[in-house]
């Protein structure tokens, strides 16, 4: 297959690495040639252009069978959101419509889910976040299942939770730098997954996922934030996080959620198969990764907080 990566960063580069393995030619869009030692080393040939300026898209080789868009938005809020993500959507399928591809994958969020109550979330829950940026996001998706109903393209939906792996992992860097804390009681819910599964998740929504359908990327464990960091701190014998209460206007205007987001569709329909099944075993392996590299720092030897006892929880 001739594959297109749109936004060939932290997940499309393993991506077209995998797929480059699998034997297929594979091209990666991004916006600048900073990366292209790193893409050439991966197997992938390198396209400078960028969504929001669909003159630049006009440039580029066309006719791929797979297209895969996960281009992240890097700051500048809401109105960035717009025009990498909904206006960006818009020029990707204006620019494909002369050779529409067999597949086109786009990766969303689970951030479009806006429950707050701690229930499970499946596809078809209701998508009505508070926060602007994810309200874009859900305008994203309703653009890609129109094109998929009007057979413009064949758009299939990942919905991706909290992405950690190799030098990501807000939570677990602001723990090793003795600046996490553990918000109200620690009862929000928290959904993850590795990014080696975002990269398998994508690849079996491009082999076996059906047009205008959208498949949940999150990991089989949903997890309080408290229960995140006694699982740390028990496996790395150190302390909790002091706890910190938040105002409740301050986590509405940051659009905080708690839901639990089921993977069972991903599972079911495309066959998919955890790497990582649960944040355990993901954050076990990037801890002996640092471990390894000799980067394992951490700074909580003199804080005031409750010391935790490896456990059971914690092997």
């Amino acid at each position: 297959m001739r594959v297109l990566i749109v936004g060939c960063g932290y997940v499309g580069t393993p991506l077209g690495s995998e797929l480059a393995r699998q034997g297929h030619e594979v091209f990666g869009l991004r916006r600048s040639a900073a990366a292209e030692a790193d893409l050439k080393g991966a197997g992938i040939k390198l396209l400078i252009g960028d969504v929001a300026r669909p003159e630049t898209l006009a440039t580029l080789p066309a006719g791929y069978d797979w297209v895969v868009n996960c281009v992240s938005a890097t700051g500048g809020g809401t109105e960035e959101y717009r025009a990498v993500y909904l206006q960006g959507t818009r020029n990707l399928i204006d620019w494909l419509a002369a050779t529409p591809p067999k597949k086109f994958v786009y990766t969303s969020s689970t951030g479009v889910y806006g429950q707050t109550d701690g229930c499970l979330v499946k596809e078809t829950s209701p998508t009505e976040p508070e926060a602007e940026t994810a309200r874009v996001l859900v305008d994203t998706e309703n653009v890609l299942i129109e094109a998929a109903q009007q057979r413009k393209v064949p758009a299939v939906i990942l919905r991706v939770a909290g992405i950690y792996g190799p030098e990501r992992g807000y939570w677990l860097k602001q723990y090793l730098k003795n600046e996490a804390r553990i918000e109200g009681k620690g009862e929000r819910i928290m959904n993850m997954i590795h990014r080696d599964d975002v990269v398998g998740a994508i690849i079996a929504a491009l082999k076996s996922g059906r047009p205008g359908e959208i498949y949940n990327a999150a990991d089989d464990e949903p997890v309080t934030q408290l229960g995140y960091f006694q699982w740390l701190a028990g496996t790395l014998g150190k302390w909790l996080p002091p706890f910190a209460e938040e105002e409740q206007e301050a986590k509405r205007k940051r659009g905080l959620t708690n839901k639990k987001v089921s993977n069972r569709r991903l599972k079911m329909e495309l066959g998919y198969q955890f790497k990582y099944p649960t944040f355990r075993q993901g954050y076990t392996a990037e801890i002996l990764r640092l471990e390894r590299a000799g980067k394992l720092n951490i700074e909580l030897e003199s804080r005031e907080g409750v010391e935790i006892q490896k456990s059971a929880d914690a092997k």
